[in-house]
């Protein structure tokens, strides 16, 4: 009895969370984020991440809110992910996953360098990361980058150098006028809640100042889903859970990255 009594409000509390997912997302994060006002102002995107599946495990409510409101996404991803000898294979499936999300093939860059490969324990020099990223921020015009954070959800290595990397080129470029914005991480509790940590992220959002941060729903979680079983090198059973009940499944929360010269 006393298992049902917790059980039935965790199941209403899902459900309820679903349903302002659902119902409910496009007037919460549509009307703000890269937005002024009323005046959508379409603007050349740039998600950076460190292996293939990080789009999809992680980023799925940003990329489909940016595609869904006309941005111009490109994804680079740092590394092919070759630490278990599958970087061909995982390239592909980044490809596979992309159409998923619709992002266009051609705007999807994948690197295989020989001092950024996956794996942890290996650091990925900032100042490489800061030349590779200005250089692709250069050749597509790009108006705002989205990475990781310092912690890099996970706490993996290679997402937490990706965040420096950007945080290098902030501090150095000439482009003034490019933004940055963070995936913001969060504790185990919220991390493993599924839908029902947007209510959280959006009183985070609310009450940090000046609009510098956001929280973008995802209107398609079956979408992220979808695409992450595209990486079916890496779509294991815990992989399989972790999508079903990640908060990053179903909202993330944006944090503006800011540098003092």
């Amino acid at each position: 009895m006393v298992w049902l009594m917790i059980i039935v409000p965790v199941i209403v509390l899902w459900v309820a969370s679903l349903c302002k997912i659902l119902y409910a997302s496009s007037s919460l994060s549509k009307a703000t984020f890269l937005n002024k006002g009323e005046v959508l102002h379409k603007k050349n995107v740039l998600l950076v991440v460190a292996h293939p599946d990080d789009e999809s495990m992680f980023f799925a409510p940003t990329i489909t809110y940016l595609i869904s409101r006309g941005h111009n996404l490109h994804i680079l991803c740092m590394s092919t992910g070759n630490a278990d000898g599958m970087g061909n294979i995982r390239k592909e499936e980044l490809y596979q996953a992309s159409a998923i999300l619709k992002v266009p093939l051609q705007q999807v860059k994948i690197l295989d360098h020989s001092d950024l490969q996956d794996g942890f324990g290996k650091v990925w020099d900032c100042n490489l990361l800061a030349r590779i990223i200005e250089e692709e921020t250069l050749n597509h015009s790009i108006d705002v980058i989205i990475t990781f954070d310092n912690y890099g959800v996970s706490g993996h290595c290679n997402h937490r150098d990706v965040n420096h990397g950007i945080r290098k080129l902030l501090s150095v470029t000439s482009q003034r006028n490019i933004e940055a914005w963070e995936l913001v991480s969060t504790n185990i509790l919220r991390k493993y809640s599924g839908p029902v940590d947007i209510w959280l992220s959006i009183i985070s959002a609310m009450i940090y100042p000046n609009g510098q941060m956001h929280c973008l729903l995802n209107e398609h979680p079956c979408k992220s889903h979808t695409a992450m079983a595209q990486h079916m090198s890496q779509w294991v059973w815990f992989r399989k859970l972790f999508v079903s009940f990640s908060s990053y499944t179903y909202v993330n929360t944006l944090r503006k990255i800011k540098i003092n010269h």
